[in-house]
């Protein structure tokens, strides 16, 4: 559950110097963090990748055709359950209720912790770094989720004020879990060699929420988790 502290820590973190810096970024600055951010889960993310397709060309090609199958389905599963549409649905109730924090009579701790409980727990990145972390103990994509909510955390404070450092409270509920279920499948997984396609996968969907941090491509990540269910049954059935 490594990860998950780190992840609460930096919301903490972010929260408590929004409310004592009282000063946003400049925009020169948010750029160098937005590419660093961006450099660094585009290196999380092919690295998990590319350690988890296996030794030799042959194998690293059979698990690269397991990864790109299971992301095909998994999108398609996805767009039919409408995940990422959900997601957007739920990001313009934040948005509103950040419009309304300033409105009179408004309850801005509560406008605070429901804004920050839903873009903090729902984001994908969420659930991915929360499954590799119970799998494989790889912590390292919810340190970057880490990063990216606490400097929102010290953009909201400003506005919402301590609503936000309390939303830490479900982010661990969920994310820890996400973890234990992991945890709980990760023997079986790691039995039947299973494990590697489902790192695999998942690092490339932490690729691709990089190009989103980057502006380079619009992906739906939320419509390819269901991607890291087929990985293990695709493998299951390649034999």
């Amino acid at each position: 559950m490594t990860g998950t502290i780190i992840n609460a820590a930096g919301i903490i973190l972010g929260g408590v110097a929004g409310l004592t810096v009282h000063k946003q970024l400049s925009m020169p600055t948010q750029q160098v963090l937005k590419i660093a951010l961006g450099a660094l889960t585009i290196y999380v993310g092919l690295k998990l990748t590319y350690n988890s397709l296996g030794p030799g060309f042959l194998l690293a090609l059979k698990g690269l055709g397991i990864v790109v199958l299971a992301l095909m389905l998994g999108r398609l599963t996805g767009r039919l359950l409408h995940l990422q549409k959900g997601l957007n649905h739920l990001g313009q109730y934040a948005k509103q209720r950040m419009a309304q924090a300033g409105a009179a009579g408004s309850n801005r701790f509560s406008e605070g912790f429901i804004t920050c409980t839903v873009l903090f727990c729902l984001a994908p990145i969420a659930t991915i770094g929360a499954v590799q972390d119970g799998l494989s103990g790889y912590w390292q994509t919810l340190g970057v989720k880490a990063f990216i909510d606490g400097l929102a955390a010290m953009a909201f404070v400003t506005t919402f004020g301590w609503g936000v450092l309390v939303s830490v409270i479900p982010v661990v509920a969920y994310q820890g879990t996400i973890w234990l279920a992991a945890r709980v499948l990760a023997p079986y997984l790691s039995n039947y060699s299973l494990l590697d396609s489902v790192n695999a996968t998942s690092g490339l969907l932490v690729f691709s929420i990089a190009l989103l941090i980057l502006n380079f491509r619009k992906v739906e990540v939320a419509d390819y988790l269901p991607s890291l269910a087929f990985a293990p049954l695709i493998t299951w059935l390649w034999r």
